[in-house]
């Protein structure tokens, strides 16, 4: 073991390397444990993150408009007799819906 203390990574800001210089052993471990535990939880707040945005794009149908959340579901609405396909979702108190199309295209 060298006697010479560590040098800090380049990148380190130097309000933490005066800081980490004036800690004590056990402070210098604590931080070490906490620093450690912090990366491991951010790091998994980040992937879940980007799961959760790979997870949206795979769940959008092919024929979902633009201007219709993933979000929407289809609803059949029956008019006069017809059945129809329409887009519903919720943006706040209210549903909103945009036709889609016949249930049976030959109607």
């Amino acid at each position: 073991m060298s006697y010479e203390p560590p040098t800090p990574p380049a990148n380190l800001p130097t309000e933490i390397v005066n800081t980490l210089n004036e800690a004590t052993p056990k402070h210098l471990r604590d931080v070490a444990s906490y620093a450690e535990a912090l990366a491991k939880h951010k790091e998994r707040e980040a992937r879940l993150e980007e799961e959760a945005d790979d997870a949206d794009v795979e769940e959008r149908p092919d024929d979902l408009p633009d201007d219709v959340p993933a979000k929407a579901t289809i609803t059949i609405k029956e008019i006069n007799d017809n059945r129809y396909y329409y887009w519903q979702w919720r943006e706040g108190d209210s549903v909103t819906s945009k036709y889609k199309g016949p249930v049976n295209p030959d109607e």
